[in-house]
């Protein structure tokens, strides 16, 4: 056979049986996307991004948005992120990587012109339910063609018969944000800097626990977008919201981590376990613990993420979780709740986005779809 006819090259599809196939955060591993530093360019300046990040990094940003973020960030961080790569390897899990990709390129719409961000955390961009690839409307311009370093994997898949779907690619023109919007003080209602103009939604802030999932509206997640993700997957799925107090909400993977049929770990500055959806009552409800001060002073002024980063963790099969080593408090409460805790360093990962859970895709999971609650 020519290579002009392999399928690959014709577009041909596999039969049945998917190389994409994850309906938990649990079921044993088996292929992950991790993400890339290759090209890694601070975020623009918008409304949108200085609200969902520290506010000494915010200030920063907005001074340095469109430059390369500086040698010394990248070069910790890639030490750290090559050996969490070979722990994958070392426990048989296989590794797909994005494009490397000039994150600094311009490029524009009708309506607006950015630079990128870069492909440090294919979690945010991506949801895989079943098997099924979800390229997500980000609310960040930055973010706008990120999906596009993922192309030859998500091409690659779904050749191999995996299925394949955009959600509407959004305008983000100012309609979508509220020029009136101030982070809340302490005490005052929570807001949003997103209106209901369009659906716009970040993966990374659904968890999936079979045919039930679990979402958090925040400040990249608005009430249409999580609407289209529940109309898309129709009744086969439920859709629960998880209330958040956390005054700059951005991604569930801090808040509520789905650990095992029957366990969830929750973070108790954000949640109120009283005001957890009913279906939960049958579940054990693992309250994080502190998470332990970081103490480099650099890491505090340039990190993207607030303190809770110690909740997002990778579960490797419903039993090993890995997490990360500065953070011991969490490695013992894992001990503590019957997990074993694979301590991995990931710490100077936190300026481009994330952690374990964020630094990765996973589109391989052994087991089926199931419900887990009554």
């Amino acid at each position: 056979m020519s290579a002009s006819s392999t399928p690959a090259a014709t577009g041909a599809v596999r039969p049945p049986g998917s190389p994409v196939s994850t309906h938990n955060e649990w079921d044993p591993l088996e292929e992950v996307v991790v993400g890339r530093l290759d090209g890694a360019t601070i975020p623009s300046d918008h409304p949108v991004v200085a609200c969902n990040i520290p506010p000494r990094a915010a200030r920063l940003q907005g001074l340095a948005g469109g430059f390369r973020y500086p040698r010394v960030l990248v070069e910790r961080a890639q030490q750290e992120l090559d050996l969490f790569v070979g722990l994958l390897r070392s426990l048989g899990v296989t590794v797909m990587r994005p494009d490397a990709v000039d994150h600094k390129k311009r490029f524009s719409t009708p309506d607006w012109s950015s630079r990128g961000f870069c492909n440090t955390c294919p979690r945010d961009s991506m949801l895989v339910v079943g098997d099924e690839i979800i390229e997500t409307p980000m609310a960040w311009p930055c973010r706008y063609f990120e999906t596009h370093s993922y192309r030859s994997l998500l091409k690659a898949y779904f050749r191999g018969g995996a299925r394949w779907t955009a959600a509407p690619k959004p305008q983000l023109t100012d309609e979508l944000f509220d020029p009136e919007f101030r982070i809340p003080g302490a005490g005052e209602p929570l807001r949003y800097v997103l209106t209901e103009f369009e659906p716009v939604f970040d993966a990374a802030d659904f968890a999936r626990a079979g045919r039930d999932l679990f979402v958090t509206r925040s400040n990249v997640t608005n009430l249409m977008g999580i609407a289209w993700l529940r109309r898309h997957l129709g009744p086969g799925y439920r859709i629960h919201e998880i209330e958040s107090r956390c005054r700059t909400p951005m991604h569930i993977d801090t808040t509520f981590v789905p650990l095992a049929p029957g366990k969830v770990m929750v973070n108790p500055d954000y949640v109120d376990v009283d005001r957890l959806p009913e279906i939960l009552r049958s579940w054990d409800v693992l309250i994080a613990p502190e998470p332990d001060p970081i103490k480099d002073p650099l890491l505090r002024i340039t990190s993207m993420c607030g303190t809770w980063l110690s909740m997002n963790v990778l579960v490797i099969d419903g039993k090993r979780v890995i997490a990360e080593r500065h953070h011991t408090g969490m490695l013992r409460a894992l001990e503590k709740w019957g997990f074993e805790p694979i301590p991995c360093d990931l710490l100077h990962y936190a300026p481009f986005g994330g952690s374990f859970h964020c630094a990765t895709l996973d589109v391989r999971r052994r087991g089926t779809l199931e419900s887990y609650f009554d």
